[in-house]
């Protein structure tokens, strides 16, 4: 598709993604795979954390109260909220636009009520009972699809794909059509295809080969997240989620060159150095 006045209704932010944009990470939970609940230990430094994250170049900020890593523990939709409200509720001042990470319709409610959030950001696609329905509701609200095979506590014990690229683009595009049956503009809508979640490495290299096809086919924009996932772990050799940042910043080079988006990612600079070096030099995005 092309990016040419491509334009993301995100609750008070219209964003212009005629050129790539960056979503900083910000971890409210306290075993996060990529850096163990290190910005978590109190309100303060995780705002120190997002306010450095904005320093660094990024459009926007996530925020997450529930690790979805590989066999991550269940959290009840209490401790998530009280993980996350301190945080949105200044962070909502801030005229940033603000993404909550979250799967359960009951913390998407309390966000929303609150008018805390620009973005509802859900790794199981709306897919909770009552989660459509309610997002219908606030019709300015940015909206992140992804796709997971399985739950996080199941999802890399044996993923099965008969072609991943096109079981992931169809599964989106369902979702897509669900939304848009409930009344949600597509104006609102990102995609994101779920790089790790129910993906082995395989799946995961076939799915980034064929990203350009899945975009090219898709009529709303894309945002990628592949920020010290395992995926770059074992192609780069290294096994500290910390130290994965060369393998990380080339992989989201390779997501914007195949026309993504939005590029979702703990480390923000060296993301946003390589994309004005990457644009100067003439590459096309």
């Amino acid at each position: 598709m092309t990016t040419q006045n491509l334009i993301w209704q995100a609750g008070r932010f219209r964003i212009d993604l005629s050129a790539p944009k960056i979503m900083g990470i910000v971890n409210v939970t306290p075993d996060s795979f990529s850096d163990g609940g290190r910005y978590s230990t109190s309100v303060s430094q995780t705002l120190a954390h997002a306010e450095q994250l904005l320093a660094e170049g990024a459009d926007m900020l996530d925020i997450g109260g529930e690790s979805t890593r590989p066999g991550a523990a269940v959290v009840s939709p209490e401790e998530e909220w009280a993980r996350v409200s301190p945080i949105l509720a200044e962070l909502s001042r801030w005229q940033v636009p603000i993404s909550l990470d979250t799967r359960r319709c009951q913390v998407m409610q309390q966000a929303l009520e609150a008018g805390w959030v620009d973005i509802i950001n859900d790794v199981q696609a709306l897919e909770d009972e009552g989660a459509v329905e309610l997002l219908a509701a606030y019709p300015s609200i940015g909206i992140c699809l992804m796709h997971m095979q399985g739950l996080p506590q199941n999802m890399q014990d044996n993923p099965q794909y008969a072609d991943v690229a096109q079981q992931v683009g169809a599964y989106l595009k369902q979702r897509l059509a669900v939304c848009q049956a409930a009344g949600i503009d597509k104006q609102r809508m990102v995609l994101d295809p779920g790089f790790g979640f129910g993906k082995n490495l395989a799946h995961n290299i076939n799915l980034m080969q064929h990203l350009d096809e899945i975009i090219r086919n898709s009529e709303v924009p894309w945002l990628i997240g592949v920020s010290r996932k395992r995926m770059i772990g074992e192609l780069s050799g290294e096994q500290e989620a910390e130290k994965r940042v060369h393998g990380s910043v080339a992989a989201a080079l390779a997501a914007v060159a195949r026309g993504g988006h939005i590029i979702r990612v703990h480390d923000v600079k060296p993301t946003a150095d390589a994309l004005k070096v990457w644009q100067v030099l003439g590459v096309s995005v």
